[in-house]
């Protein structure tokens, strides 16, 4: 084998070790901040105290970001607007704004199969209603 091939094998070889090392270490990042989102805790709404009007709200991970508008009268949830929802399989999970809307509060079970990207909605409604 010439010396021109093995420094090329050597530096392909180093390429992908890089690759792959640059990939774990991502997806160690991207599930502690999946999990870290599974212990925040979601407030519960006071509707009493919040006035008519359409509120703005967003909430962001690294793989998840959702903008809702969320339209409060007579101190009701009347409509929820998913303006932004980026996200891995998470978009069955845009049906939780409709429980919301029902129960006019937060605490509602979260969509399976789309858990993170529930979270993520329910903050961003609950960041449009602080």
């Amino acid at each position: 084998m010439s010396k021109r091939l093995k420094v090329t094998l050597l530096v392909i070889l180093a390429l992908i070790s890089v690759l792959v090392i640059t990939t774990i270490f991502i997806f160690q990042n991207i599930n502690k901040e999946l999990e870290g989102l599974s212990n925040i805790t979601i407030e519960s709404l006071d509707l009493s105290e919040v006035s008519d009007g359409t509120y703005h709200g967003t909430y962001e991970t690294m793989v998840i970001k959702v903008i809702v508008d969320v339209e409060v009268q007579n101190h009701q949830i009347i409509a929820i607007t998913i303006v932004e929802h980026q996200n891995g399989q998470g978009d069955p999970a845009d049906a939780i704004v409709d429980d919301v809307i029902e129960a006019q509060s937060l605490d509602v079970d979260l969509i399976v199969g789309a858990t993170y990207s529930s979270r993520v909605i329910l903050l961003a409604i609950e960041d449009a209603l602080k």
